[in-house]
């Protein structure tokens, strides 16, 4: 099996995630994940939240990287990464009603069909996959429809 990767070395400045997710969706396409799939907002939202997690909370800069064809359930699956410099480990937080962080992990968490961490050199790589091939949502379950300012909103299928 054939594995495109390509990176994007990601300075520490929040400013940087705007142009990460640019980055990330002109690769999307490149790859033959068209903008109206909506496999391609969900892995937006995750190269987000991730870029982020790694700029705000570690303060260095980071390198995000995206495999397409790579992972453990099929050719169809895109792998995401953000490596950084920072040794502390990735914490999951639950974010309360009004507050407007915290949240993060939880989306990552529910968003990807497998995600984790793992130590590299004095730093760490946080990763998550997702399935080209999403399963069909259920009668009656909610499905998302839109992932603006990185909340989803579901509504009745």
């Amino acid at each position: 099996m054939q594995v495109l990767q390509v990176q994007l070395e990601v300075g520490a400045d929040p400013a940087e995630v705007g142009r990460a997710r640019r980055w990330a969706r002109s690769r999307l396409v490149g790859s033959g994940i068209g903008d109206d799939e909506p496999v391609a907002e969900t892995l937006i939202l995750l190269i987000s939240e991730l870029v982020t997690n790694a700029v705000v909370h570690t303060g260095c800069p980071a390198v995000l990287r995206m495999l397409f064809g790579a992972g453990t359930a099929d050719a169809g699956t895109v792998r995401v990464e953000v490596t950084d410099t920072s040794a502390a480990p990735p914490r999951p937080r639950h974010a309360d009603g009004e507050d407007t962080n915290g949240r993060g992990l939880e989306l990552v968490d529910g968003l990807a069909d497998r995600w984790g961490w793992q130590p590299e050199g004095a730093g760490k790589r946080i990763w998550c996959e997702v399935d080209r091939r999403a399963p069909e949502v259920a009668s009656g379950a909610y499905a998302p429809v839109s992932y603006e300012a990185s909340c989803v909103v579901p509504r009745p299928a």
